[in-house]
């Protein structure tokens, strides 16, 4: 753990969303988003630079991830709920902006706060997982991204994916992460998930899905897009395009070789973008 992390407690309605804050109080705000299955954990191989550079780090269990945020109903995992949520935490912390950083599914919810609230929003980092309109492209033109989405429509269909990915001591949810995490991160985000109702609320971001992925608009603040070569899930026709779905400064980030999990496993690339994004918006 971060030495000088604090973990808040943030009511927002009916929801308290746990959040680990490092850094100083006054330092610029990065809001970081994590994906699935993780948990706030995951930025934690990134925050020491960020907090050296004078940052302050706020990064949230999200809903279905904080206990005392955990609603039953598919509904409740809709993007304007979620988008909602990173509003209303800005709000608790009184940041009229912040930097934005978000991987996978985070960065999912990333594109959808920098689109629809561009005045709350900085800059914005998006990890892993392109601009939606660019990710609903290839999901419908490319044969590629669909096999490589498969999953998806496994976790919308199959009432019983939780029950498969947490038999023999979570055997299959570990194994999602691969050979190239750091054990403690996943143990951290596996005892999360096996909490009593975590991973099918986590699962219900997926069940909540809308089919249409295009309605999203261009995003009009600075932006960096990190994608690996090696990402088993996003494949280069929706990484490729993203650059298509924003006006405003813009980098690519291409990782060669690199999977899934950037921020456990590219930390210094990852800090590097984010670093470099923020010092310029």
């Amino acid at each position: 753990m971060t030495a000088d992390a604090r973990h808040d407690r943030v009511r927002l309605g009916d929801l308290t969303f746990d959040v680990t804050v490092t850094g100083p109080d006054d330092g610029v705000p990065i809001v970081a988003l994590h994906g699935f299955p993780e948990s706030a954990a995951s930025w934690r191989p990134i925050t020491p630079r960020l907090v050296r550079a004078g940052f302050r780090v706020i990064a949230p269990d999200q809903r279905g991830y904080s206990p005392g945020a955990r609603p039953e109903a598919v509904e409740d995992y809709r993007f304007d709920h979620l988008v909602a949520d990173v509003v209303g935490l800005l709000d608790a912390y009184d940041l009229d902006s912040a930097h934005l950083v978000g991987h996978d599914w985070g960065a999912a919810v990333a594109w959808q706060v920098a689109g629809r609230h561009p005045e709350r929003i900085r800059s914005l980092t998006a990890v892993s997982v392109p601009h939606a309109a660019a990710f609903g492209w290839a999901l419908r033109n490319d044969a590629d991204q669909q096999r490589r989405s498969g999953y998806m429509r496994q976790f919308r269909t199959e009432s019983n994916s939780e029950a498969v990915l947490l038999e023999e001591n979570s055997r299959r949810l570990r194994a999602v992460f691969g050979d190239g995490n750091d054990p403690d991160l996943v143990e951290e985000h596996v005892r999360l998930l096996s909490e009593p109702g975590a991973l099918t609320a986590a699962m219900n971001w997926y069940r909540a899905l809308v089919h249409e992925f295009g309605d999203l608009p261009p995003v009009r603040v600075p932006t960096t897009y990190v994608w690996s070569t090696a990402d088993p899930a996003i494949g280069p026709a929706c990484a490729e395009r993203c650059s298509d779905f924003v006006d405003a400064p813009y980098r690519f980030v291409v990782l060669e070789g690199g999977s899934h999990w950037i921020p456990e496993e590219n930390a210094d690339a990852l800090a590097d973008a984010i670093l470099a994004r923020a010092a310029q918006s």
